[in-house]
């Protein structure tokens, strides 16, 4: 487009002198009107030559004044573009308006009960998945895992957190209630005929020490059946009677402990170091750190067949709740009113962050590479500029050459 640009420029030249030599030596109206043709086609080419060329670099490398314009300007450049662009792409009206357009939520349903797509999840999470357990096998990260893990389980108040736990468990007789399971479950299985024998021929068997005191075989059966007998029916009484003497006893202890977990510093100490026991044991940590390999190379070896178990239960997961989520025009509605509820303080917490992120992106661009880039964009269009700028130059030229030829006569 350069050369052409130019080419027409010289063919100017050339009919321009081609017509001041024919009109000396052959006096005709004609060359007039081509020499004017052009001479003007020539101030027009060069004219938008200078000015095309003014917006990258100084013409012929003169420092004229306001020439260079982009690599002078190139930070004002950037942070006007990056007004523009909040101010235009980012306001708060638009881009509300988009999301609205857009039903977020619908699109996400569609998109994610396809299979091929749920597929495409599973696909990534298992790469990165990969990754993580690559990371997590070497030396200084499992290291650091653990120390990490050793320090925030160290941080944790056990005894406060328990009591706390218990005492939601405990409340409104929630423990009471438990305890009923419990002991119903236990007098069920005492007072099984079967279970019975056997209970008492496993505790007459511990009592034939008692021998010489003339307890035999015989009388200890029969009071080991009479023991394991009571034992049921006071479990039955309790579960029947909720007033029951060992109840109450049962539930004043729950309360005191759990108020002792909350509140008694000796035992949040005990606790503690209980804790720090656990955690250090050699035996404790070898066995965790054999259970944690042993699932990390449970995992890899999974995620590596083609037929991963594991993520064929992520792309299962995936799809499942794209098609819940398409299924629940509910909660799709409700999705997209916190979507657009959430969007404005989003868009006014980060419009500037982008604005600033432009401008110093453009600042940090070098000034010569970023001219180069914008004329091989957009060079050729300008390149037609000065084209145009030859041709109408010349029309032009005929137009006053023929307005002044027309001037004169009229003037004779």
């Amino acid at each position: 487009m350069k050369r052409l640009a130019l080419g027409l420029l010289v063919a100017a030249a050339t009919l321009y002198v081609l017509a001041v030599v024919l009109q000396t030596t052959r006096p005709h109206a004609t060359w007039s009107y081509l020499a004017a043709f052009a001479e003007a086609a020539m101030v027009g080419a060069v004219a938008d030559w200078f000015a095309v060329v003014a917006l990258f670099r100084h013409p012929l490398g003169l420092p004229i004044p306001h020439t260079a314009i982009i690599p002078e300007n190139k930070d004002r450049i950037g942070e006007n573009l990056a007004n523009f662009l909040c101010q235009h792409f980012l306001s708060t009206e638009q881009v509300l308006g988009k999301l609205a357009q857009l039903d977020v939520p619908g699109k996400l349903a569609r998109w994610l009960a396809t299979p091929a797509h749920a597929e495409r999840v599973s696909t990534q999470l298992t790469v990165v998945a990969q990754w993580a357990l690559r990371a997590l096998a070497t030396p200084q990260v499992r290291d650091f895992v653990q120390q990490l893990a050793h320090k925030g389980l160290r941080r944790i108040a056990i005894a406060p957190l328990t009591g706390q736990v218990l005492s939601g468990m405990t409340h409104d007789g929630r423990h009471q209630q438990l305890l009923d399971a419990v002991m119903l479950q236990v007098a069920t299985w005492l007072g099984k005929e079967g279970v019975q024998e056997h209970v008492t021929e496993v505790i007459a068997k511990e009592l034939r020490t008692l021998r010489y005191v003339g307890l035999d075989q015989v009388a200890a059966r029969m009071a080991t059946g009479k023991l394991v007998h009571a034992v049921a029916n006071t479990l039955r009484d309790m579960v029947d009677d909720p007033q029951h003497e060992l109840r109450q006893r049962f539930d004043g202890f729950a309360q005191d402990f759990v108020q002792r977990l909350q509140h008694d510093p000796a035992l949040h100490e005990r606790v503690s170091q209980w804790r720090d026991a656990l955690l250090t044991h050699p035996a404790v940590s070898g066995y965790v750190q054999q259970l944690w390999d042993e699932f990390l190379q449970w995992l890899a070896q999974d995620l590596a067949q083609p037929d991963s178990r594991l993520a064929t239960q992520v792309a299962s997961i995936v799809q499942a709740i794209g098609e819940h989520l398409k299924a629940d025009a509910a909660l799709r509605d409700w999705l997209q009113a916190e979507l657009l509820r959430a969007a404005p303080a989003l868009v006014d917490r980060h419009r500037d962050d982008i604005r600033r992120y432009i401008v110093a992106r453009v600042h940090q661009w070098n000034a010569q590479e970023l001219s180069q880039e914008l004329e091989a964009h957009i060079g050729r269009d300008l390149q037609f500029i000065r084209i145009n700028g030859t041709l109408v130059g010349g029309l032009i030229g005929v137009l006053i050459h023929a307005l002044t030829q027309a001037a004169l006569a009229l003037a004779a």
